[in-house]
């Protein structure tokens, strides 16, 4: 199957073309840049090591996306949801974590209203 074309890195005037969003020159630096100025200072407080293991875990039991397979789709899994968030008091309990692809994973929080579309 043939490969998807490379195309421009996103950080004005560089000329490298890339698979991703950035070039390898501009990936670090644009990860820097995020979590310094756009993720919550405790982020990982709420969100380290311990919510690495828990959420491996959980997607090794529920290996499916719980709203595709409730409609009859069968999609891997790509992110574990929190069902109430940990800032607004939710914890990482098997209870309050749901297995969802990428697109209702987005389609959930763009119902809540706490994110917005990229394009």
């Amino acid at each position: 199957m043939p490969r998807k074309p490379k195309r421009p890195c996103s950080t004005p005037g560089c000329p490298n073309l890339t698979d991703g969003q950035y070039c390898e020159d501009h990936r670090v630096e644009e990860r820097r840049r995020y979590d310094k100025y756009q993720r919550s200072s405790d982020v990982n407080k709420k969100y380290g090591r311990a919510w690495k293991r828990i959420r491996d875990r959980y997607v090794r039991e529920h290996p499916l996306c719980e709203m595709c397979k409730e409609d009859g789709r069968l999609t891997p899994t790509d992110e574990v949801h929190h069902i109430l968030p940990v800032s607004q008091g939710g914890t990482h309990d098997k209870s309050n974590l749901m297995s969802l692809c990428k697109s209702c994973h987005n389609k959930i929080h763009l119902e809540l209203g706490d994110r917005q579309i990229r394009s």
